[in-house]
This record gives C-alpha cells, sequence and structure tokens, in this order.
C-alpha cells in the first residue's frame, strides 16, 4: 500500500477524515524535496472532537480486563513485523532516515509493543493497614482517563509508540498530535496499525495540524488529564506551564547536550567507536546524541587522531543506499541553523579539525576543538552531524565540563575500570548514563528521562505505570465507627 497516498487525513472516531482547516499541512521527502502528502489541518472543532471521542471510548476500554486489552498489542506487533518493508520505506522517505535507522527505530518499536503486553497487567491495587480497628484500606490505581501526546520528528514512529501503547495498555484514550515533519509515521500510520489490530473506534485519535491554526487548544482542552509531550526544552517550557494552568500533569521528555568521557585508561579503539555512533547516528538528530567528547589530554591527540580519522570514512548521502550512514537533515533549515552555531564557535576561537561541504539538506561531518569556555555551542543541543572535542585534566575537571550545562540527558564513560567508571558516572548530573557504550539508549523496562531542562518524569516500564494512572483510596469499614459526636 502506499501510506502516503492513504493516510494523509485526520483520524477521528474511528473515521478517517478531512480536516476543516482552510490550509495545507504539506509533507516533502527531505533528501529529494518530492511532495509525499498534504494534510488539510485540522481546527478548533477537531480537536475538541477528537478528544470528546476518546473521552466515551475509554469509559468502557478501561473497565475491560486487562486480558483482553493485550490482544490488541499482540496483533499491532504482528502487524509491524509482516509489514517491515514497507514501514522502512516510509521511515527512509520520510524522515530521511538511513536504513539502519529505520532497523533499530522498528526495534525499539517491536520491544515497547511486547513490553505493552505486559503493561496491560501491571496496574496492581494494594491493601494497606489502618490504626482504626475493622478498617480496611484499598488503593486502586486506575486509568487517568485520557491522555494527550505531542511527538517529535526524529524517531516518530517509536516516540509516539512510547506514549501512545502504554496509555492504551493502562485503560487509557488518547489524542496524538504529531510533529508536521513526520505526519505519517509518527501519526496517521499508527493510527492504521491500531485500527487493523482491533482497538475500538474513538480510543485512538490522531490529529494533523499547528499551533498557528489551534494556539494551545490541545494543551487547554478539559478532556485530558496527562501532557506526553517530546521535542525542544523551549516548547516544553511552555507546555509545562499551560498544562500546570489547568492542573495537568505532565511528562517531559527533552532536549540534551551528552557528553561522552575518555579517561585516561579507556581502550581508544573502542571508544572512538562508541563516540562515532553516539554523535553521528541519524545525522545527530537525536536527543540523547553526545555533542561534546571529553578526553583526557594525556590520550587526547591519539584519540581525536583516530576519531577523525574514522569521521572521514562514513558516507553521506542518499539515504535509500543501503551503504549511506548519514543521510539529510530534516530540512534546510536545520543545516542553516547547524551551520550558523559552527560559524560561531570558529569566529570565538574554535579549531575546525574536519568540516565538510553542506548542499540543502545534506551536511557533511564537523569536527571541532579548542572551543571557547563561554561559547554558547558547549551548552546547547546540537541536532545535526556537528562534534566537539574537549580536553580535560583530571577527573575534576571532566565532571565540572560536563555538567556545564542546562541540560542531563545522557552520557557515557569509558575506562578500564568499571567501577571507576560507576563513581564518575554518579557525579554526572543526567537520568542516564552508560559505562564503556555509546550514550544512545533506551530498553523497555528502564525508566528514561533526564534532569535540568531535559525534561520531567520518567517513561518505560512501572514509571509509565505512574505516568499515566492515578490511584484511589477507597476505605471500607468493617463494624461500627465511633464518632467524637
Amino acid at each position: 500500500m502506499s501510506y502516503f497516498s492513504e493516510l494523509s487525513r485526520q483520524y477521528i472516531d474511528g473515521r478517517w477524515q478531512t480536516g476543516s482547516g482552510s490550509w495545507d499541512i504539506v509533507d516533502l521527502n527531505p533528501y529529494n524535496g518530492e511532495k509525499l502528502a498534504s494534510f488539510t489541518v485540522a481546527t478548533g472543532k477537531e480537536v475538541d472532537q477528537a478528544y470528546r471521542a476518546a473521552e466515551r471510548a475509554q469509559r468502557s476500554w478501561g473497565q475491560l480486563n486487562p486480558y483482553t486489552r493485550r490482544l490488541v498489542f499482540e496483533r499491532a506487533l504482528r502487524i509491524i513485523e509482516d509489514r517491515e518493508q514497507e514501514i522502512t520505506e516510509a521511515i527512509v522517505a520520510e524522515l530521511g532516515g538511513t536504513r539502519l535507522k529505520a532497523a533499530f527505530e522498528l526495534s525499539l518499536s517491536k520491544d515497547m509493543l511486547r513490553e505493552c503486553m505486559q503493561l496491560s497487567l501491571r496496574a496492581e491495587g494494594r491493601i494497606l493497614p489502618s490504626p482504626v480497628d475493622g478498617k480496611e484500606n484499598r488503593l486502586y490505581r486506575l486509568p487517568v482517563g485520557v491522555v494527550g501526546v505531542i511527538s517529535p520528528f526524529n524517531f516518530p514512529l517509536f516516540l509516539s509508540l512510547k506514549a501512545v501503547a502504554p496509555a492504551l495498555a493502562l485503560g487509557n484514550g488518547v489524542v496524538l498530535k504529531p510533529h508536521q515533519e513526520a505526519p505519517v509515521t509518527g501519526g496517521t500510520l499508527i493510527a492504521r496499525i491500531f485500527e487493523e489490530a482491533g482497538l475500538p473506534g474513538g480510543l485512538l485519535n490522531v490529529l494533523l495540524t499547528d499551533v498557528a491554526e489551534i494556539g494551545d487548544a490541545f494543551l487547554e482542552h478539559p478532556v485530558p488529564k496527562v501532557i506526553a509531550f517530546t521535542g525542544s526544552d523551549t516548547v516544553g517550557r511552555h507546555v509545562a506551564q499551560v498544562a500546570a494552568g489547568h492542573f495537568k500533569r505532565t511528562v517531559l521528555e527533552l532536549g540534551g547536550n551528552s557528553a561522552l568521557i575518555v579517561l585516561d585508561d579507556a581502550d581508544l579503539d573502542y571508544a572512538v567507536d562508541a563516540a562515532v555512533f553516539s554523535r553521528f547516528a541519524h545525522q545527530g538528530q537525536v536527543c540523547m546524541a553526545a555533542n561534546r567528547v571529553l578526553v583526557d589530554r594525556s590520550v587526547a591527540d591519539e584519540f581525536t587522531e583516530r576519531f577523525v580519522r574514522k569521521i572521514r570514512t562514513l558516507k553521506v548521502g542518499d539515504p535509500q543506499d543501503p551503504q549511506t550512514q548519514l543521510g539529510p537533515l530534516i530540512n534546510s533549515a536545520q543545516a542553516e541553523a547547524i551551520n550558523a552555531q559552527v560559524d560561531q564557535a570558529v569566529a570565538q576561537g574554535a579549531t575546525v579539525l574536519l568540516r565538510g561541504s553542506t548542499a540543502g539538506t545534506l551536511m557533511e561531518p564537523v569536527v571541532l576543538t579548542d572551543v571557547a569556555d563561554q561559547s554558547e555551542i558547549l551548552r546547547r543541543e546540537l541536532f545535526g552531524p556537528v562534534v566537539l572535542v574537549v580536553p580535560f585534566d583530571g577527573e575534576e575537571e571532566a565532571v565540572r565540563i560536563a555538567n556545564d550545562t542546562p541540560f542531563g540527558l545522557s552520557g557515557a564513560v569509558h575506562t578500564a575500570d568499571v567501577e571507576r567508571g560507576v563513581k564518575l558516572a554518579k557525579r554526572i548530573e543526567t537520568g542516564m548514563i552508560h559505562i564503556n557504550d555509546g550514550t544512545i539508549h533506551d530498553e523497555a523496562i528502564v525508566p528514561f528521562g533526564g534532569e535540568k531542562s531535559s525534561g520531567v518524569g520518567r517513561l518505560n516500564g512501572e514509571a509509565t505505570v505512574e505516568a499515566f494512572t492515578t490511584v484511589k483510596w477507597i476505605s471500607i469499614q468493617h463494624g461500627r465507627s465511633r464518632f467524637p459526636f
């Protein structure tokens, strides 16, 4: 099937329909500029329709036997497995993702659906003791009701499913607003998968729209109790403020500025491999990417020479080519913004070790060192193929540099002494950090999230249960209570 021709509509209350807005979102292939699809935008009217549909459908879904709910996720998994080739082609076309990236995203997505089969059964209650004779305290864990999900463009299939699927598994309804650059793989494709998997109509709704059309209606609507947002810290801050003003809970998975730290006893060849993948996977458009590679000065020259040599071998080009390792950035504006950051750093004294050319959305790798301490590029997220090599003198300086950023998502430490690495890792202000590995990891049962401006809350495993359920206390008095008057 042609996903782009068949899935270019809104999905509301179990029906495919055209938005009622007066303009279109155009979905383009970032490599060649080909028009893939266009969507007439949803308006505030459709936002209300979608949330009301989810609210109605959730009432019976939340009461359904969880063993019955889990069957939907079993079928959704089989659908993805049966259509991996078609979905791969969609990821390559819509995102400019390489085939390696598509395989990675599909693997994560399938693991998430497998986890959701078990997650359906994890909303466990408790019975607590009471100081009152004859009283029984029951704690019931119940669905929150409806969850609003806003997903990004970089890993849209997985990062949409990461919130959508667990929320549904735990008995909630969902309204999903995917990024405009990924409306199919991050939105309507997911609706089609769950539709075919037998999810009752109305439980999952997908809206293709923009704040220029709906303002904050998606966040302010009275129905959703939780807003799950993945994206930039700037937008995430706005989401948090609006949601808090309406007494909604938020789960915010935001940007990063991860450091991969190479200590003086590290296996340098292995650290080079980890650093190259951690920085250049999906052209650096990964929130966990290692923007900064911190290297002990005693091994910095040797490491840097090997690091740059390997980066020179990376093939940049057509993501359809299985040999391509770096495809296009999501749009030319992103490439221009990244190059402007590099220009500014160079003007402030940074040394260029490698800088390829940029042609439209294709940007060859950039390696900088001697970056000035006050340079903004050291502290911000770099969503492109640019890496900063920063020498340090001793562990204290490594910790100071690693923590000198508003972000705190991921990181890595390379050392021959694992416990030395763990001791250092505990001092790095991140939600996640990995010893002798890369910075890019996500496992379905391990809590995922960041510190500082990298987000609020966690997803995966038990953290997801906390995020998308609420606790209700019901007490039972066996016998008669005594009241003071």
